[in-house]
């Protein structure tokens, strides 16, 4: 059954919390049978099933094939409808443009990397939009079905929500970006900062699988972060939650920023063209690379060891456009500090590299419509 975009998307019929709840089951667990959602749920069958009919009928759930599960007629697994409802994503770095789509299901279905810089905006608008249509064609996707966009961007946001961008992305600074993103795409457009989204996308399809709270570093030609507290992202008043203030202005060159890398290499003749340049061709031989590793390790340290004492998450997730074998060592590197009583300290979190299969950034954007609009 197709989906009726005028009842499930209306925004005078949004979907019910139970609604959005069970849909988020369906998500995480994948086809289950009514049986099962009622466990989890917590609620009567004859209101699930009143739940899920409406939901096939909205076209977002189906039948799916029977299950044997003791004497009795066997009974039908429910699953989502992938195809009802898309959405995309975009990440912009100081030196490429990353764009996704992906279904209901939040399963990515094709990611592309713009390799120009976005240094001018109205330039990569134009080629965003020559791209997500060829996405759309290439993967048998209606332009109806597509709900709305993530937006991620590097910088922090001021209190009338316009960004201050890092100086490669002068022009998407200080202006009111929604609006002008919402006219060049025809869609709704969710306008967050780049760190928070990889965090969302790593929550949805990384660690978050089996860590609920975590912080997600985000290494790129600046350094952010991006919080998650029970499952859910958090934003902060402002939305810029994440955002790194720990260092003052003599300590921001020490700080693990991989602009301050990329000019270490420099310095030592290591013909590198950029962020993207670096993650895509990374020799942990290079010299300046121990140089850089040593510089920035104490500030690097004394950021995990606050996190993990006013947080205290499960993980610390390295990601970003962070090379794995960089990120190893980084990670290899961390020390947490302190001596405590009776020589027993507290749990502390797990450090590790994304696991997000692509680019978490735009990934996490692609899922911020589907998670507002479908999820919990």
């Amino acid at each position: 059954m197709p989906l009726d975009l005028d009842t499930a998307l209306s925004s005078h019929q949004p979907l019910s919390l139970n609604e959005r709840k069970l849909l988020d089951i369906l998500r995480r667990r994948g086809a289950i049978t009514r049986a099962t959602v009622s466990t989890e749920m917590d609620l009567a069958q004859q209101s699930v099933h009143r739940l899920i009919e409406e939901l096939i009928s909205r076209g977002l759930l189906r039948s799916g094939e029977r299950v044997k599960n003791g004497r009795g007629q066997p009974s039908p697994r429910i699953e989502l409808v992938n195809e009802a409802v898309y959405a995309i994503g975009v990440s912009i770095n100081t030196d490429s443009a990353v764009v996704c789509v992906a279904d209901l299901g939040c399963n990515v279905l094709e990611q592309v990397t713009l390799r120009t810089p976005p240094l001018s905006r109205n330039s990569t608008l134009d080629s965003l939009a020559k791209t997500i249509e060829r996405m759309l064609q290439r993967n048998g996707i209606e332009a109806d079905r597509v709900i709305g966009m993530g937006f991620a961007i590097a910088g922090f946001f001021l209190e009338n929500r316009q960004i201050n961008a890092p100086e490669p992305l002068r022009d998407w600074s200080l202006i009111d970006l929604q609006p002008v993103l919402e006219e060049r795409f025809g869609m709704p457009v969710w306008l967050e900062n780049n760190a928070t989204t990889a965090a969302i996308g790593e929550s949805l399809v990384g660690v978050g699988a089996w860590a609920s709270n975590f912080i997600y570093l985000s290494f790129n030609f600046g350094f952010g972060a991006g919080v998650v507290i029970n499952g859910k992202p958090y934003f902060g008043s402002h939305g810029n939650a994440g955002e790194i203030t720990l260092y003052n202005d003599e300590e921001s060159i020490n700080r693990p920023a991989l602009r301050y890398l990329l000019e270490e290499l420099h310095q030592k003749g290591v013909q590198v063209d950029s962020i993207e340049d670096l993650r895509l061709r990374f020799d942990p031989n290079w010299p300046g690379v121990d140089t850089w590793l040593k510089r920035i390790q104490p500030t690097l340290d004394r950021l995990v060891n606050a996190l993990s004492g006013l947080f205290d998450p499960q993980a610390v997730v390295f990601g970003g456009q962070l090379p794995v074998e960089l990120g190893k060592r980084l990670i290899a590197a961390t020390t947490f500090w302190g001596t405590h009583r009776y020589n027993a300290p507290p749990p502390r979190p797990r450090l590790l590299l994304s696991e997000t299969n692509g680019d978490a950034a735009a990934i996490g954007a692609a899922l911020v419509p589907l998670k507002e609009r479908f999820f919990v």
